[in-house]
């Protein structure tokens, strides 16, 4: 009986990919990677050029891809670090390298805050997996460009150049977002690979500012900070992808949960610890938080009291739509968060499985063949501006993938 070419590269491919068997307990996690092995296999079929990162489905349906200027080049590679990590094939390896080596001229980029995302993503994970020194020094290079956009008069690091606010009436002058807590961790590896304190003195002050400025009494953060560069003094506390300047979008929460997780890991204070938790308790016991723990794309959707400054319109959003790259980012920080916090561990860890469960359920997780090759469904990149709605992207694989590795790597 003849077997049909496709037919047979189908075998072949099954039986490179499925011979792992999932590790006792953690069958989450096996499910996860089997999937990833199947999609990212498809994926590298279709992603060949070095030059352009899968990031998301376009609004024609097609894969969307960004540059090496996009904040969300490096998660590709880590992706792929990833699935190395958990299935040893050398084929990961050799894809994951190919990839990272591609990000290589970003360790000059001065004009990113995002290089933590962009370099440790890809490079950290890189040297973490294969000790190469060349990865050690594309990292310090990497830190000094980041460290370059750091004011001491402000005490952080500017986020975006000059820009307008949603209402066109507001100057950002050095904004500075939430986000940024998360490429604080390439400014400790810096100074950990170096013996240069100066990284860890920045990323530390950062986070003290962020503290102060960023969080509300009820532990629910601001997206947008605005300060003046020449004295330090705040001038505004706004929005650009939440729904309004006193909401709290879903994903900026997240990143915060994350980001003071991360630093408390890395300097043991514990007021970056008793920030953490309570900026988690803000997002686990929130009334709008769905059963299934995955957020709406902003927790104050339609709710009196909040005011969008963009050109909103309710019934384009009358049942908001979910971010799982939310819930993932969330997940991931839980399963490290519990791990330092004494009598709450155990609830944490359980929220954070909850978490992971309904993202592998077939409401989020993808059928192999479908999504673009992606593994989460229903995330929202940002709703305001009309992008990236109701999409996978690739930074919720990133977290959703480091999460199962934590549950399976879980003591």
């Amino acid at each position: 009986m003849k077997i049909s070419l496709k037919l047979k590269s189908f075998f072949i491919l099954a039986a490179l990919l499925l011979p792992l068997k999932p590790v006792f307990g953690q069958p989450l996690t096996h499910k996860g990677y089997a999937l990833a092995q199947l999609q990212y296999t498809q994926l590298l079929e279709q992603a060949r050029d070095l030059s352009k990162y899968p990031r998301t489905t376009a609004k024609d349906g097609r894969l969307k891809y960004v540059s090496i200027l996009d904040w969300t080049g490096g998660f590709w590679p880590g992706n792929l670090w990833y699935l190395y990590e958990y299935t040893k094939k050398p084929l990961w390896k050799k894809k994951a390298m190919e990839w990272t080596a591609s990000l290589e001229k970003n360790q000059f980029n001065t004009s990113n805050h995002d290089l933590g995302f962009m370099m440790y993503c890809s490079y950290g994970n890189g040297l973490r997996l294969t000790g190469k020194p060349e990865y050690k020094d594309v990292l310090i290079e990497s830190a000094r460009s980041l460290s370059k956009r750091y004011n001491p008069i402000v005490g952080s690091i500017r986020s975006w150049n000059q820009r307008l606010s949603w209402d066109g009436k507001t100057m950002w002058h050095y904004p500075v977002i939430i986000d940024n807590m998360m490429n604080l961790e390439l400014l400790f590896a810096a100074t950990k690979l170096s013996g240069d304190s100066s990284y860890r003195k920045i990323a530390i002050k950062h986070a003290e500012n962020t503290m102060r400025d960023h969080i509300r009494p009820d532990y629910s953060t601001y997206h947008v900070i605005n300060y003046d560069e020449h004295t330090g003094k705040v001038l505004n506390r706004q929005t650009c992808q939440g729904y309004a300047d006193n909401s709290t979008w879903a994903r900026g929460q997240a990143w915060a949960i994350y980001g003071f997780t991360m630093v408390y890991r890395e300097t043991k204070d514990e007021r970056f610890l008793k920030t953490a938790m309570k900026l988690a308790d803000f997002f686990l016991g929130h009334p709008n938080l769905p059963a299934d723990k995955i957020p709406y794309w902003d927790f104050n959707v339609n709710e009196k009291g909040y005011q969008p400054d963009w050109a909103y319109r309710p019934a384009d959003d009358a049942v908001p739509p979910r971010d799982a790259s939310a819930a993932a980012i969330v997940s991931s920080a839980l399963l490290e968060l519990s791990t330092y916090a004494g009598k709450k561990k155990e609830f944490y860890k359980q929220n954070a499985i909850q978490m992971l469960q309904a993202l592998s359920s077939p409401v989020y997780l993808a059928k192999a063949g479908s999504n673009n090759h992606f593994l989460i469904r229903h995330c929202t990149g940002s709703f305001p501006h009309g992008e990236e709605i109701d999409v996978p992207l690739i930074y919720a694989d990133y977290y959703y993938l480091e999460a199962l590795l934590r549950l399976k790597n879980y003591k």
